[in-house]
């Protein structure tokens, strides 16, 4: 799509833009630009011509409409935790921060519904729920400090996504600014939806190229009363993968089966400090195992089903946490791990997603093509749903093999993916590191479908310029 034509916030824009938001809201400080033009990507970034923290839809409104008949980039960013790059002002033009559309506004008991503004953060909005006995699951890793209109706009999933689903599974209903500055809600506070093309749906995981998401209304469920955690060692980690499989076969559905290679729990562990573990020298991965529900008797059931698939894969003992503090300790080892691998080495990380019983031919080829390419690769991910994120670490390479080569390896390693059934991103979005491998996923007809959706929504292309296509 032809970006190369916008336009820089000029001063007389800028001092428009400061009417709409007051002057408190908006700056065009290096030291600002710098902290909002990066996110977790890698160690890009990429300085906007101005800051706008806007705390009104009617002042997003405006400020759409100014960016859109000025055509100047217009990229919207939540918490700035993103791994794709999908929250960077790649263009320039205008950053508009969500960071003050923060309040939940409504839990609607009667109905199990929650209406939030998108900067929200995920782990805020679970706490409030649960302390009326409902539950909101989407979990990411980063749900301390991600925020709810972030998790929209990748459909993010996280550990609970094996059982629940993802973001897009709870979302009800959206309030929407468009390109040209209009309001609207894509659909209805209905559990069932059939009026015309869901919008709800389109916006989601559509990473902020079709408009601005304002307000979100939310689905809930009960809160399950109990859960067991558990975790399983393996001396291989192929033999930990080709598990997993085996447990769904059973009919068991775990609430969070997340896999951990060796170096993952090694780092994790170093970085996270203040978790006393004792990680035996020949366990190779581990398994870390949830399950969750009503009834403590059935839980327990599914433990021993459990157990007795994994022995028959090879597992080490398996070690059940029995206590708050032990359950803790062991998500968080998971939760950290994401953090320890970017504190060890520059590094790229692919969110790679097969159907789960090929998980092991995905993380034989994806070990087999590092040989290759002579990179390593920390891998861990949810297991349960098929998903291994892939931490290619730079360590000593040469920047000529790391520009040069690492590009063909991940590309192979995609096209193992497409060849298991599976794609690029199961959480993370495209965004912008993503979107040179996009064609290997779909034709070129496919591709031009979405770039025409794109223009009916923004047809001056100024939404988070350079994301996707």
């Amino acid at each position: 799509m032809n970006t190369d034509n916008y336009n820089k916030v000029t001063s007389i824009i800028f001092k428009e833009l400061e009417v709409v938001v007051g002057n408190a809201n908006i700056s065009s400080d290096k030291e600002q630009l710098e902290k909002y033009g990066q996110d977790h990507t890698e160690d890009f970034i990429f300085l906007a011509d101005v800051i706008v923290k806007p705390q009104t839809v009617e002042q997003i409104s405006a400020i759409a409409k100014l960016c859109n008949d000025n055509k100047i980039p217009l990229t919207t960013r939540g918490a700035g935790t993103g791994l794709s790059g999908g929250a960077l002002p790649v263009k320039g033009g205008v950053l508009l921060s969500m960071e003050k559309f923060n309040k939940i506004l409504n839990i609607d008991e009667r109905n199990l519904q929650a209406t939030v503004e998108p900067g929200v953060i995920n782990y805020i909005f679970q706490e409030e729920v649960k302390k009326l006995g409902l539950f909101y699951p989407p979990d990411p890793a980063s749900w301390g400090s991600c925020s709810l209109g972030g998790n929209i706009a990748h459909s993010s999933g996280g550990p609970k996504a094996v059982k629940y689903g993802t973001t897009r599974d709870y979302v009800l209903n959206l309030e929407v600014v468009l390109a040209n500055g209009e309001i609207i809600w894509t659909g209805a506070n209905t559990l069932k939806y059939s009026t015309g093309y869901n919008l709800t749906h389109l916006m989601i995981g559509s990473e902020g190229t079709l408009g601005i998401v304002t307000k979100i209304v939310f689905k809930l469920i009960p809160l399950p009363k109990h859960d067991l955690l558990m975790l399983i060692p393996f001396k291989s980690a192929e033999q930990a993968c080709e598990a997993v499989g085996a447990v769904f076969r059973e009919g068991i559905i775990p609430s969070a089966m997340e896999f951990m290679e060796r170096d993952a729990i090694d780092w994790s562990m170093k970085y996270a400090g203040e978790v006393n573990f004792e990680i035996k020298p020949e366990w190779q991965a581990l398994l870390l195992v949830e399950v969750d529900g009503n009834n403590l008797d059935v839980l327990m059931s599914d433990c021993e089903i459990i157990s007795t698939v994994m022995q028959n894969h090879g597992c080490d003992e398996i070690l059940f946490a029995d206590s708050a503090e032990q359950k803790n300790a062991l998500w968080k080892i998971r939760r950290k791990v994401g953090e320890s691998v970017k504190s060890n080495s520059v590094y790229k990380e692919e969110d790679t997603v097969v159907p789960r019983a090929e998980l092991p031919k995905l993380l034989r080829g994806v070990k087999e093509i590092g040989k290759k390419y002579g990179f390593k690769s920390v891998c861990y991910g949810h297991a349960g749903d098929g998903n291994l994120h892939v931490n290619i670490i730079k360590g000593n390479l040469p920047d000529s093999v790391w520009q040069n080569d690492l590009p063909k390896g991940i590309t192979e390693i995609f096209e193992l993916c497409k060849a298991l059934g599976g794609t690029i991103s199961g959480e993370h979005g495209v965004g912008l590191v993503q979107k040179p491998y996009l064609p290997i996923v779909f034709p070129p007809h496919q591709l031009d479908l979405m770039r025409n959706i794109k223009k009916v929504f923004d047809a001056n292309c100024i939404l988070n310029p350079e994301k996707i296509f």
